[in-house]
């Protein structure tokens, strides 16, 4: 079993797909209008659907370096909720890497959903 796809509410598809297509770095997959859907490629066969009747759902989003994407997404206007910061260290491959950080930051996207933005990096020496 494997996750095919996640909705995420959009009012305006015009100003979601501008927004997505920054933070995802790559055009919409297909657009149907009517009924208003727009779709996005999330990597390993996951689309992600952009609707208007859909919820909001809180969406966390694998990126290389948290710290890094935060601050061009800043650079492009984008509001940052909650800055770059590791929310716990791997000690063993059981939520991911062994030896790495799992670093997070929180933004809005267009239409006012939270985006948790997430990346691993080797663990800092304390």
């Amino acid at each position: 079993m494997g996750l095919v796809q996640v909705a995420q509410h959009a009012e305006d598809l015009d100003r979601a797909s501008a927004f997505y297509e920054l933070l995802l770095g790559a055009p919409p997959l297909a657009r149907f209008d009517p009924p208003g859907l727009l779709f996005f490629a999330l990597g390993d066969g996951t689309r992600l659907l952009l609707d208007r009747g859909a919820p909001s759902a809180l969406l966390y989003l694998r990126v290389d370096d948290v710290r890094v994407r935060v601050g061009e997404l800043r650079s492009a206007g984008v509001t940052v909720e909650s800055e770059p910061h590791v929310i716990f260290s791997h000690t063993d491959d059981t939520l991911g890497p062994a030896g790495t950080d799992e670093w997070m930051a929180f933004v809005r996207d267009s239409e006012d959903n939270l985006v948790g933005l997430v990346s691993h990096a080797p663990r800092a020496e304390s």
